[in-house]
């Protein structure tokens, strides 16, 4: 079909917002030239894309079909555009990198502000999100690179991995309210304990229940939550033992808070870089890869 690409523009706007007037708005037209083409694109298609109503609009299975691969073609050129204007030096080029909150603090910081410094010209846009969700916002093109944790079932053979860090996961709590063992703690002495972790999905929380599963041992948490950062709090003030990686635990954020040593250690994981392998990497996430490389050497 030889279909207008600006129809299909419009169309993603409004399936992306589910509003005919802020799709309007962010493609500084007005709404009843969005309305005109998407019905334009309906005719064409022959098909009904949005379910209208006074006081909402929804997409029809059909409309959820054509989302689905417009919503990653619509990425695909934007990454199109910003890869040339990176090879041209427009003042426009970005880097659209995703990660969680507790590696963009304790783990990317430094190499942010070190390619701010090196690279001025260059936009900076970060993503917050679990490594799962990361994974999916490289997948739908909505990211360059992303930083996250592995294993990661969220990860596609589609994407290039580069191993970035080792870390290991740690037991830290408040000597005042659990002081240590004069033994090292197996799990079986760990799960009488209160555990505070990050809920679910997440892959930290998906790697603990799985270690506690191998050794046939059931994991019920006492607290779930969305930050390493609370789990130390909660921790510094007694509310249990948190699970946390070791990255987060230095300096002064180690403060009244002690390690638990384990009989076993646990297995260790990585923090991995992930592009997209099967189209080339825009030049500043090449540039931004360099600088995690070094580190790595």
């Amino acid at each position: 079909m030889d279909i207008n690409y600006e129809l299909y523009k419009v169309f993603y706007h409004v399936a992306r917002t589910l509003s005919f007037s802020e799709a309007a708005g962010e493609l500084f037209i007005s709404q009843s030239a969005v309305s005109q083409s998407i019905k334009v694109l309906e005719k064409r298609l022959d098909v009904t894309l949005f379910t209208r109503s006074t006081k909402r609009v929804s997409l029809t299975k059909e409309g959820e079909i054509l989302f689905k691969h417009i919503e990653p073609a619509i990425h695909l050129i934007c990454r199109g555009e910003d890869q040339l204007c990176s090879c041209t030096g427009s003042k426009s080029a970005q880097l659209r990198i995703a990660a969680s909150d507790t590696i963009c603090r304790y783990y990317l910081l430094p190499y942010l502000s070190r390619f701010h410094r090196l690279y001025p010209q260059i936009h900076l846009r970060v993503l917050n999100g679990t490594s799962l969700r990361c994974a999916e916002l490289l997948e739908a093109g909505k990211a360059d690179l992303i930083i996250a944790n592995s294993p990661n079932p969220a990860l596609t053979n589609g994407m290039k991995l580069t191993e970035v860090r080792r870390f290991c996961d740690v037991f830290v709590a408040n000597p005042q309210y659990f002081a240590p063992a004069d033994k090292k703690l197996s799990l079986n002495d760990l799960q009488k304990l209160p555990i505070l972790m990050l809920g679910k999905p997440s892959t930290t929380s998906t790697f603990l229940h799985n270690l506690f599963l191998e050794h046939s041992l059931e994991l019920a948490p006492a607290v779930e939550l969305s930050s390493n950062d609370l789990l130390i709090d909660f921790a510094r003030i007694g509310l249990g033992i948190a699970f946390v990686p070791d990255f987060c635990i230095a300096g002064e954020n180690s403060a009244g808070l002690t390690i638990l040593e384990t009989e076993q250690p646990l297995p260790e994981r990585k923090l991995i870089a992930a592009c997209d392998g099967t189209l080339p990497l825009p030049e500043s996430a090449k540039h931004f890869l360099d600088l995690l490389e070094e580190d790595v050497k």
